[in-house]
């Protein structure tokens, strides 16, 4: 895949997450909304009908209050009569209609102790007499005109008109009185939570009344402080023109948690699928960036193993070439000489073929590591002796800081051998001039620890990370500044891990390394 195309998909991909997490978003945003609008639309009904019932009840105490006083009332203190007449003449029927009425308005004027600011109050009782007349003119055979007539009469009292004055009259005496005697506390409570339920909103609640200035009334539950941004409001008492005196106001502590237990359910599963996105996401992403980097890593490694075999493939073909010369083939000693050269270039094609399907084998838990009780610090002479002539030949130095107290472990000879030797050999490879390696032992209660230092080129924080990596080389450009396939440390970590230590390294760009082995010890 080209560097071009993986950029555009990895881009492509993005996007594409962030539209979906973008509209999720945006749905949980709108449930919510919605849910915050049904809310108050539920809290603003149950608020009217608190007013309603309020009112109502006000309203029946004022006619209870009436009817008890018009029923034990007395002579009017004073009387008004009013007469009325109409009359409708249609001249196609020749009829005539004709209403006639009489109204008595009695005032009666009874004391009122109860109300501020006033020594009496004035009812009213209506009643009257209608007389309805209906005549029709006809002329008879002796051209006479002649009348008939039918006449109607009915006396009632008023009443409705009798509740609308007298209940506007109290309405404005008890719009007087101080609103906590209108209605108490207590009812006022009740009748809140009640409303409420009905509409299953069961959440604590603090409410307060208001007059239409902002001023406090005793109407209030506890220590209630108005908070207009997080209050509901409602009128709750009106005057006689109708416009709002006090103002209810009803606050939840609760209520965010109220109308997100609403839709917890599906929120919390819009939330995991989004999580579910994520994770799906971000797996993808880091398999495609993995496989993309293992694919340059094996490609460099072929062609690294390419040019690894190159050299004694094209060393065997020049020495079987000589050696077919006749001149060369009668002189035994170069005969020789050639098929030695064969042989060593033949076992170091193999070493190199044994270290990748050794790996491979690591992988497939295909090898076989049998434990024994051994001495690491014999292993670790017997590493530095296969590296020595390697050392002499860089004109370097190995220094030994054997400080273990204990030293045996249970082990594999051979591969912790071989851990050893690809830990010297990688300090030797990537020492700049004659190597200088220092070799230093110490023990736990629990652990055989060595080390092993160089003053080599050193590796900074991202080649730290994957140096354990299979296949892993530090690059400059496309050029590898030392020859290798990147099996080594990767070799290293899976046989100290086999033995269940573990091996790490510090590391600073141009002041070389130290590699770390913990061991369990016996």
């Amino acid at each position: 895949m080209g560097k071009k195309m993986f950029v555009l998909i990895v881009i492509l991909m993005s996007i594409s997450l962030i539209g979906i997490i973008a509209v999720q978003l945006y749905w949980i945003d709108n449930a919510v909304e919605s849910k915050k609008q049904q809310f108050k639309n539920d809290v603003q009904k149950s608020l009217g009908r608190v007013a309603e019932r309020i009112n109502e009840k006000e309203q029946d105490l004022i006619d209870r209050k009436i009817e008890g006083m018009i029923e034990n009332i007395g002579l009017a203190n004073a009387a008004q009569i009013k007469n009325y007449f109409f009359q409708e003449i249609d001249t196609t029927t020749k009829q005539t209609y004709s209403l006639g009425a009489t109204y008595l308005e009695e005032n009666f004027k009874l004391p009122s102790e109860e109300f501020l600011d006033n020594d009496s109050i004035i009812l009213k009782r209506i009643s009257g007499k209608k007389d309805f007349f209906q005549t029709k003119t006809f002329t008879g055979i002796d051209r006479k005109s002649n009348s008939e007539g039918i006449r109607t009469s009915f006396t009632k009292r008023y009443t409705n008109l009798e509740k609308e004055y007298n209940y506007e009259t109290f309405r404005s005496l008890f719009e007087k009185k101080p609103i906590h005697q209108r209605v108490s506390n207590r009812e006022l409570n009740a009748t809140i939570k009640d409303e409420l339920n009905k509409r299953n909103i069961f959440l604590d609640f603090k409410y307060g009344v208001y007059s239409v200035d902002g001023l406090a009334t005793k109407l209030k539950s506890g220590y209630y402080t108005i908070n207009k941004k997080n209050s509901y409001k409602y009128p709750l008492f009106f005057n006689t023109e109708d416009v709002p005196v006090h103002f209810l106001y009803v606050t939840f502590p609760t209520k965010n948690n109220h109308i997100l237990s609403g839709i917890s359910g599906i929120l919390l599963l819009s939330l995991f699928f989004i999580f579910i996105i994520i994770i799906a996401f971000s797996s993808s992403l880091y398999q495609l960036i993995k496989q993309k980097k293992l694919s340059e890593i094996k490609t460099d490694f072929i062609n690294n193993m390419t040019h690894e075999f190159k050299t004694p493939i094209a060393t065997i073909n020049l020495a079987i070439d000589s050696i077919k010369n006749p001149k060369i083939i009668s002189d035994t000693k170069k005969v020789e000489r050639y098929v030695n050269m064969i042989k060593d270039e033949n076992k170091r094609m193999h070493t190199q073929v044994e270290n990748v399907l050794r790996i491979s084998r690591l992988e497939k838990n295909q090898l076989d590591i049998s434990k024994e009780t051994i001495d690491i610090h014999d292993i670790i002479e017997d590493a530095l002796s296969h590296v020595h002539l390697l050392i002499q030949d860089r004109n370097g130095s190995i220094s030994k800081h054997f400080e273990a107290l204990t030293s045996e472990i249970s082990g594999n000879e051979f591969h912790l051998t071989n851990v050893v030797v690809n830990m010297l050999e990688n300090a030797i490879k990537y020492s700049e001039g004659a190597p200088k390696i220092d070799v230093y032992t110490e023990s736990t209660n629990k652990f055989f620890i060595f080390k092993i230092k160089d003053e080599g080129i050193g590796m900074n924080k991202s080649v730290q990370k994957n140096v354990f990596d299979k296949f892993y080389r530090e690059q400059k450009g496309n050029i590898h500044d030392v020859k290798g396939h990147g099996l080594g440390l990767a070799y290293v970590k899976e046989i100290v891990e086999k033995h269940h230590g573990t091996v790490f390294v510090e590391s600073e760009k141009g002041k070389g390394s130290i590699f770390t082995v913990k061991l369990p010890l016996i």
